[in-house]
C-alpha cells in the first residue's frame, strides 16, 4: 500500500491543497464511457463524459496543473510497438501498444486531446492505470467496490465516499492520483523522448 504522507519533493505542502489534477481514462469512440477525475489535495470528483468537446471543456474549466490519459498519446517510429511499450511489458505491465487491433481510433483521439490542451498550456502525461495499480499495491483485477475501497484507504475523499463509480471512473482516479505523484517527484519514465513516455508510479511510493 501507499505511504500516503508523501514527501511533496517539488511543491509545497500548503500548495498541495491547492494545485488541481485531472485523469482520464479515454475510450476509444465518443460514444462509449469516458471516466474524468479531478484531483485537489484528496478531494476527487468524478464525471462520466462521451465527446471530445465535453472532454475538453471540463478540463479547461478546472485548469488544472497536469492531466494524465489513460491512452497512447504518440505513435511508434517504426513496427507496431515504441520503446515504452517494450519496456513496460519487461516490467509485467501489460499494455496495448498504439497500432495494435483496435487501439488505432484510441491513439488518434488522445493525441487529439492531449494536443488540444497543450495548445492551452495544460501540461499532459500518458499514463497506465492498471499498471499504476499494480505497482502502488491496489487491487489489478477491475473488481469496482475493492478498487474503490483501496482508493478510500488512501485517504481520497469526496465523490467516491459517495456513491458507486464505474470502472472508468475509478481508473481516471488512479490516473489523477498518478498525476498527483509525478508532481511530487515519485513516478519514473518509461519509453524515451523519440517515441514518449508512459508515466509509472516509482516503486519507492509502494510501502
Amino acid at each position: 500500500m501507499v505511504d500516503i504522507v508523501m514527501r511533496e519533493r517539488k511543491v509545497s505542502k500548503n500548495r498541495d491543497k491547492e494545485y488541481k489534477v485531472v485523469g482520464i481514462d479515454l475510450a476509444g469512440a465518443e460514444n462509449r464511457e469516458t471516466g474524468w477525475a479531478l484531483l485537489q489535495g484528496y478531494n476527487v470528483k468524478v464525471l462520466t463524459l462521451y465527446s471530445n468537446e465535453e472532454i475538453l471543456r471540463k478540463t479547461l474549466e478546472v485548469r488544472p496543473l497536469i492531466v494524465a490519459i489513460d491512452a497512447p498519446l504518440t505513435l511508434p517510429k517504426k513496427g507496431k510497438m515504441r520503446l515504452a511499450d517494450k519496456e513496460m511489458k519487461k516490467l509485467g505491465c501489460a499494455v496495448l501498444p498504439p497500432l495494435f487491433p483496435g487501439m488505432k481510433m484510441l491513439t488518434l483521439r488522445g493525441i487529439y486531446l492531449a494536443s488540444k490542451m497543450q495548445e492551452s498550456g495544460i501540461k499532459v502525461v500518458e499514463v497506465h492505470p492498471t499498471s499504476s495499480r499494480k505497482i502502488l499495491g491496489l487491487p489489478v483485477a477491475k473488481d469496482v467496490e475493492k478498487i474503490r475501497h483501496s482508493l478510500l484507504k488512501l485517504g481520497l475523499k469526496g465523490d467516491i465516499e459517495e456513491r458507486r463509480l464505474t470502472i472508468h471512473e475509478l481508473d481516471a482516479i488512479v490516473a489523477a492520483f498518478t498525476a498527483k505523484l509525478h508532481i511530487c517527484g515519485q513516478t519514473v519514465k518509461i519509453g524515451d523522448e523519440e517515441e514518449g513516455y508512459i508515466i509509472i508510479p516509482s516503486l519507492s511510493v509502494k510501502g
